[in-house]
């Protein structure tokens, strides 16, 4: 990107809480993306593709070098600055006919991070369209405090929660169309979700939280006995003592891990 068009990129961002970037990852590693979520659903029998969190990353070397590829890295960097953690990720693979929708809602109301200084990458993994259920956001919400959250299981959904109805004007939402390799990247108060996939295509997307290592993340439960987040990395740049613990890098080990391209190199 020229300087210009990372100006641009900044402006948008902070003008209207979403910023959408067209052909980021080369071709071979979408498809190594594609396996790893057929590799992880073999793996976690039961578990459903909308389902495939952080949890499930401590050990896995390639989606750790997923999301540090220097491409997306770059994309965060004018975001959040060049040191840069990994919060969480998570594949929300919607399949054809029955894919969950996603209710309106904002991230940063799910999240224990103080302060809330975080940047969502949401990588396409397919082509991400209306017919198959993109993502939708509203412009300008990131500018709304987080508000609280209601359940809401009358309808099969990935949250089981949204946020109240009276917050949400639908009428100015936007659909993120993205093509297979494209990026988009959303502010964590931004007013998002998206429809069910009852098309015959899938719709299969990663989501990627950076943030700065000057962001704790406030352990709790199983985490809090552990003493560090399962998903925390550091990617790129220096740790802030005393914010966070991170994860060692994990060593690809063959037979008991997905083979990719370089893994040779994580041994």
């Amino acid at each position: 990107m020229t300087a210009q068009a990372r100006s641009q990129a900044v402006e948008q961002y902070e003008r209207e809480g979403y910023v959408l970037f067209q052909n980021v990852l080369d071709e071979t590693l979408i498809q190594e993306a594609s396996d790893h979520v057929a590799w992880l659903l073999e793996k976690n029998p039961g578990v459903r593709p909308e389902h495939l969190g952080h949890t499930l990353m401590t050990n896995d070397p390639f989606w750790v070098r997923l999301v540090s590829d220097d491409r997306l890295l770059d994309i965060a960097q004018q975001f959040i600055g060049p040191n840069i953690a990994l919060f969480a990720s998570h594949y929300i693979c919607k399949p054809p006919g029955d894919g969950q929708p996603v209710l309106w809602h904002q991230d940063g109301s799910y999240w224990p991070l103080e302060p809330m200084e975080v940047i969502t990458l949401w990588l396409a993994v397919d082509d991400s369209l209306p017919e198959n259920g993109c993502m939708r956001l509203i412009p300008g919400t990131h500018t709304l405090d987080l508000k609280g959250l209601q359940p809401n299981t009358e309808v099969a959904n990935v949250l089981s929660s949204e946020i109240p109805p009276e917050y949400v004007d639908e009428s100015k939402a936007v659909d993120c169309v993205l093509r297979r390799g494209g990026v988009s990247v959303h502010h964590p108060n931004i007013i998002h979700g998206s429809n069910a996939n009852t098309s015959t295509l899938r719709r299969c997307g990663l989501t990627i939280r950076y943030i700065p290592t000057t962001t704790r993340i406030l352990l709790k439960g199983k985490s809090a006995k552990e003493g560090r987040w399962p998903s925390a990395f550091l990617l790129r740049g220096e740790a802030v003592p005393g914010i966070n613990d991170y994860n060692p890098r994990p060593r690809y080990i063959p037979g008991v891990h997905m083979p990719f391209r370089g893994c040779e190199e994580w041994q």
